[in-house]
């Protein structure tokens, strides 16, 4: 309810708001002025989502989802630093919901027929050092980010800095306290273990292995650091996911310029995990990660990346493991990743679409990844091939394709893609009946 109220109050001033440039606070001579010379974009998207099983049967059919959205984003031009920022996202399945509710692919906006929610409304303070945000907001961290894949991104409610000692040297520190998913229409004290439900969260597409009667968590907090020099990349992270899990993951990644326009890149990335005891959420409820329960939290995961830009393109061969751990051990070392499980949007390097080591547990993986761009970047071309060998669910593997023509002229700022992913392979059920599994994702979306 506190979500529609303030939706309704953005609704008003968002109609107050000029679709120009941020102004500069010379320019701000009146309260009125702060939203006249303020900014409005947004974003109109048609998805068409279809999971095709081969093993379809009346318990797992195969699914679809079709629904379009809006999403409307506004900032006020700033005074002395500070500004305001709001963004309400609407979704719609546009009557195409089937009668069967299994047959729904609830992942993409869940499974009512609308959702509309109140993604940001943030007070915001900025200088040439710090920018500091406090409110409803999108956050872009490598385990905690806005899945963005779907009608409707994630968002959170957070308190979060970023400060910027040098060019390209970034430090952030982030508490979240509640969450929203993107088939959610508020703020819960929650994350993608919960069930669907949860407290009345609509909540769909996570592991929503917790029962009802499960303790709310106390949220999150985070701190990280960025650099950008030249070819160099390099980021490390710790988030205590409280009640959960502690969390420490760095990457890297470097491009040696050889002025041959033939440029081979190296990446690294480790991840270590650790938590447990009775007040852990997972621990008290006995949830089991790929069919494991234990007493403690821990995990330990590293990567590679070796490849090659070349003109107009990009080759990888890229690797990860994720160890398998004895004793009381949650997943016997699986990953625990409260707002990316199941939504397969982890930074490691070998997930792949529909999933990645995060979902399948221990084991290890390799994947092959050709990107090219034709007519100036308009066509966009994307194929990989992952491997997948695991201690708990077996061996399976993963191709994908992905194809995105960006319009231009007149119809500037309107996508049309399509991502195609076929699983096969593994146990358990990792797919329905061990059967391949094929999943189509056509998105059409238009910036303004």
């Amino acid at each position: 309810m506190r979500n529609k109220i303030v939706a309704a109050a953005i609704a008003a001033v968002l109609g107050t708001l000029s679709v120009v440039a941020h102004a500069d606070d010379a320019n701000i001579n009146t309260f009125s002025d702060l939203f006249t010379q303020g900014h409005v974009d947004g974003e109109l998207r048609l998805y068409d989502f279809n999971r095709t099983y081969d093993y379809d049967v009346a318990a797992k059919p195969s699914a679809r989802a079709f629904g379009g959205s809006i999403l409307l984003n506004a900032q006020t031009a700033s005074l002395d630093g500070f500004s305001a920022g709001a963004s309400l996202v609407s979704a719609n399945s546009l009557g195409s919901l089937a009668d069967n509710p299994k047959r729904v692919d609830t992942t993409l906006m869940g499974a009512n027929d609308s959702l509309t929610a109140l993604s940001q409304a943030y007070l915001q303070y900025k200088n040439d050092w710090v920018m500091a945000r406090a409110g409803y907001q999108y956050l872009n961290t490598p385990w905690m980010g806005n899945s963005d894949g779907r009608l409707l991104p994630n968002s959170y409610e957070a308190l979060s800095t970023v400060f910027t000692p040098i060019t390209g040297w970034n430090i952030i520190g982030i508490r979240e306290l509640s969450y929203k998913s993107r088939t959610s229409d508020d703020y819960f004290n929650d994350n993608n273990y919960y069930a669907a439900l949860y407290e009345g969260d609509t909540l769909y597409g996570g592991n929503q292995g917790l029962p009802l009667t499960a303790k709310q968590t106390s949220g999150t907090w985070a701190l990280g650091s960025t650099y950008v020099n030249g070819g160099l990349k390099a980021q490390g992270w710790y988030y205590d996911f409280l009640d959960f899990a502690r969390m420490g993951y760095a990457d890297g990644s470097y491009v040696f310029d050889t002025g041959t326009g033939f440029n081979p890149v190296i990446g690294l990335q480790g991840l270590t995990e650790s938590g447990g005891g009775s007040d852990n959420v997972l621990v008290a409820n006995k949830l089991k990660i790929n069919n494991i329960a234990g007493t403690n939290v821990k995990s330990r995961v590293w990567g590679a990346d070796l490849g090659v830009v070349i003109p107009n393109g990009r080759f990888d061969l890229m690797y990860n493991k994720v160890e398998k751990e004895t004793g009381s051990v949650i997943g016997d070392g699986s990953i625990i990743s409260p707002f990316t499980a199941s939504y397969a949007t982890d930074p490691l390097y070998t997930t792949s679409m529909i999933r990645g080591l995060v979902e399948a547990g221990p084991g290890h993986a390799t994947k092959a990844k050709f990107s090219y761009d034709l007519f100036d970047k308009k066509v966009q071309l994307v194929a990989a091939y992952a491997k997948y060998t695991t201690d708990l669910n077996g061996s399976f593997h993963d191709t994908y394709f992905d194809i995105i023509y960006n319009f231009d002229g007149f119809m500037k700022g309107f996508q049309i893609r399509d991502r195609w992913e076929k699983s096969s392979g593994g146990l358990n059920n990792l797919n329905p009946g061990n059967q391949p599994f094929t999943y189509n994702r056509v998105m059409l979306s238009y910036k303004f």
